[in-house]
């Protein structure tokens, strides 16, 4: 599955809200710097789709506040 996400760094909580089918806007602590919020973007992820890290990978925008994620299907 492919995912269209928006995310919003120095926030005051790790946050994930629908947007559509498949859009979404995540709400991140971190900052984006040494690729923490990307790390801390697909533990987020992880835990609100209830998978593993390992099936969660940036496929575009690893700089971008717009990002395309491909969820594995197992």
């Amino acid at each position: 599955m492919i995912i269209n996400i928006r995310v919003r760094t120095n926030q005051n909580e790790n946050r994930v809200v629908r947007n559509g089918d498949l859009s979404y806007a995540v709400d991140l602590k971190s900052l984006p710097e040494n690729n923490k919020a990307n790390i801390e973007l697909i533990n987020t992820l992880s835990k609100y789709f209830k998978i593993s890290v390992r099936e969660i990978r940036i496929k575009r925008g690893l700089t971008s506040k717009n990002k395309i994620i491909e969820i594995k299907n197992n």
